[in-house]
């Protein structure tokens, strides 16, 4: 005998189908190419659109190993690292032993790298100010906090597949 579907299933799989469908809309337009060169180009700074994700996740979660930025990135090893390299000649990063295992390269931002974040954020924040210019600030509170919440959650369920 099949089993039972009730209305609420229905619903939740709705609510599924349209939040992976906005993430859909939100990870395309973070990941265009003309969004990251107009980010570079508000914060003033110069940076090859390839290294700028980069930059911004080894600051963000750093000292973090080649091949663990090389996942979250979708690239491979050998790409990653050699833009890893370009980011070290250019001062925004050190290499290190990984602290866990010595084996293991990790990245750091450097003094200079912090300062070029440091931009990119601010430039982060005016977009942010302008989408959000019509939000009330409850909603953005809330939105902020679920979303923080469904990160957590996400990346705790990823963590244990």
């Amino acid at each position: 005998m099949p089993a039972k579907r009730n209305v609420q299933d229905a619903h939740i799989s709705e609510q599924i189908r349209t939040l992976h469908s906005a993430l859909i809309t939100i990870i395309s337009v973070f990941n265009r190419p003309d969004r990251d060169e107009a980010m570079v180009k508000e914060a003033g700074v110069s940076l090859d659109r390839a290294l700028f994700p980069l930059l911004v996740l080894i600051e963000r979660l750093g000292p973090i190993g080649v091949g663990d930025l090389a996942g979250r990135v979708g690239r491979d090893y050998s790409t990653v690292s050699k833009q890893v390299a370009k980011l070290e000649s250019l001062g925004l990063v050190t290499r290190q032993p990984g602290a866990e295992d010595r084996r293991v390269t990790a990245a750091v931002v450097t003094r200079k790298g912090k300062t070029m974040t440091n931009a990119l954020d601010a430039a982060r924040d005016r977009f942010g100010r302008a989408l959000f210019a019509d939000w009330n600030d409850r909603d953005i509170e809330q939105f902020v906090r679920l979303l923080q919440r469904f990160a957590s959650d996400i990346d705790a369920h990823a963590s244990t597949d």
